[in-house]
């Protein structure tokens, strides 16, 4: 597990990318460690119901599929993004209440090694084959620095939910 005050082993950007993303995405797996399979897929918060540790997990693992493969490689969509619309703009994290937390963690860090693959396999300049909302093409080095900061966001949430949940606080 990657810590925040691990060093990467090289100080090129790309490997410093690289260990900021992995120490988010390992402290998203750590806020799940030993919560009960009753307790992943609860929403302890007022009027969010898709707020569960499940569907965080879920979402974060959709999230890098989007920005890597559909946004970046310009592949469709797959999975439960693909039916997203303005009235269910988030199915990944309604659908996940159905899916044990063991499998959605070991399903994310099987996806995350693909793309520490990926990510290997191209220049931190390359533009994404999909265009964002306002019509540019960011480059890898952008999709990378969002995910940092979509994982890190949600890791709040994660910090909350589990203590809420049962009282467990920090990593």
């Amino acid at each position: 597990m990657t810590r925040q005050t691990d060093t990467p082993p090289a100080w090129d950007e790309r490997t410093q990318l690289i260990t900021f993303l992995d120490y988010a995405r390992d402290t998203a797996r750590a806020k799940c460690e030993g919560v009960s399979p009753d307790d992943a897929r609860r929403a302890p918060l007022p009027g969010s119901p898709l707020m569960t540790l499940c569907g965080l997990i879920s979402h974060l693992r959709w999230v890098e599929h989007h920005w890597l493969e559909v946004m970046f490689l310009g592949e469709d969509p797959t999975g439960p993004l693909a039916e997203a619309t303005d009235e269910d703009p988030d199915p990944e994290m309604r659908t996940a209440v159905d899916v044990p937390l063991p499998r959605l963690l070991a399903d994310y860090e099987s996806q995350s090694a693909r793309y520490r693959r990926l990510v290997a396999e191209h220049d931190l300049d390359t533009t994404a084959k999909r265009p964002i909302r306002d019509g540019r093409h960011v480059d890898l080095r952008w999709v990378l620095l969002h995910l940092i900061e979509e994982t890190s966001r949600h890791n709040g949430h994660l910090d909350v939910v589990r203590e809420l949940l049962d009282g467990r606080t920090g990593v």
